[in-house]
């Protein structure tokens, strides 16, 4: 990844080139942005600049020894930390156990987030960075640079620490080892722990910029303007978000339909197909099953809004608000709120693992009664 490759954020591009001119290289920078605004991207692309020996005005050269083991990740002085699953095989699991995928995962989709890794792992059920990685920082971190001048540490999405790799992780920030330079990239810095946060240079990633993703999304896909000025609106500065919307495999494709499912079925009262749908809710994983609840409240509240006719206020995709056209009138001012709060609970339930059967089923009929709360 280049600076080049980045897109949109020059502001930021412009400030990271100019601070390594000039010498200011923090031993600590905490890069945060929602998931798709280019966080990571950035970060790769500045972990380059560093490390490249012949760096050009605005970018790295790319035909340096270190632009080249860049290209594939695999520079000796780079190293990375991310959320991971619990095991691997039949030993405890550690972030090195699982670079092979994760450097095909960044290569390919630099702008996704963490459930598109974990589905590329198999790990939505139990992810974390463990209490045991943060000696694995230490211990690399400690090392002499074989190549570079700095030793790089990328860690992704710091707020998984564990409380233990957390705290310990605070040591090292406190006391670096010499020319060591970590880059904490985050999608919820205010989950990171505020001593973690105040030892680091914060420079927050906004949204990338409408015109700037209209650019990227028409130089990769072949699809009508009208299409990416639709995509562009709904995606609000996510390019992860945008691809999804475009490729239609993301997970709302699939949580759509059984939205929709859900609904008619609670409307008919249809109690056997409410427990088929409990049995497919179940066998979910209690990751994607708070995913779903919480796009179930976003498509409660879109359809709410889709009711007082001002569209500028709704973000529905063309087959979201193709249903809510039909559907919109059975959610309204006497249920709105009741559906908001089922749809909370069940998520804490999820959180507190009660039998997500139990949950589904026990909400598909209380959502019979509000869609039957007033004759439409």
């Amino acid at each position: 990844m280049f600076f080049r490759d980045v897109i949109g954020q020059s502001d930021i591009k412009r400030h990271l080139i100019q601070s390594t001119k000039e010498g200011f290289i923090p031993h600590a920078r905490l890069i945060s942005g929602r998931e798709g605004t280019g966080a990571l991207p950035l970060t790769l692309a500045y972990a380059r600049y560093l490390h490249c020996t012949r760096r050009q005005e605005n970018d790295a050269c790319g035909v340096c020894p270190s632009c080249h083991q860049l290209n594939k990740l695999s520079h000796p002085d780079l190293h990375f930390v991310f959320p991971i699953t619990n095991k691997k095989g039949n030993k405890d699991a550690f972030c090195d156990d699982f670079l092979p995928e994760w450097r095909s995962f960044v290569l390919e989709t630099p702008y996704a987030g963490l459930t598109s890794w974990l589905e590329k792992i198999s790990g939505e059920n139990a992810s974390g960075i463990y209490a045991r990685e943060s000696n694995e920082i230490a211990r690399k971190m400690n090392f002499k640079a074989y190549e570079s001048e700095y030793k790089i540490m990328i860690i992704w999405l710091p707020e998984k620490m564990q409380d233990t790799a957390a705290n310990r992780l605070l040591k090292l920030l406190e006391e670096p080892p010499e020319k060591t330079v970590f880059l904490l990239v985050s999608e919820e810095p205010e989950s990171i722990i505020a001593t973690i946060r105040s030892r680091t240079q914060n420079l927050a990633v906004p949204p990338i910029a409408d015109e700037d993703l209209s650019q990227a999304l028409a130089e990769k896909y072949a699809i009508s303007s009208d299409d990416i000025r639709l995509t562009v609106r709904l995606a609000r500065g996510s390019y992860e978000e945008a691809r999804k919307i475009i490729d239609s495999t993301g997970e709302n494709e699939m949580y759509l339909d059984l939205f929709i499912t859900i609904m008619r079925n609670s409307w008919r009262k249809d109690v056997v197909n409410m427990k088929t749908k409990a049995d497919q809710f179940a066998a979910m994983g209690r990751d994607k099953q708070k995913r779903f609840l919480a796009y179930t409240q976003r498509m409660i509240r879109e359809n709410f809004l889709y009711g007082l006719q001002i569209p500028e206020i709704n973000y529905m995709n063309r087959k979201e608000a193709d249903f809510a056209s039909k559907f919109y009138p059975y959610i309204h001012e006497e249920n709105v709120i009741p559906f908001m709060e089922e749809l909370a609970l069940a998520e804490k339930h999820i959180e507190s693992n009660v039998n997500p059967r139990m949950i589904f089923f026990d909400l598909s009929l209380k959502v019979a009664v509000l869609l039957h709360s007033k004759d439409i």
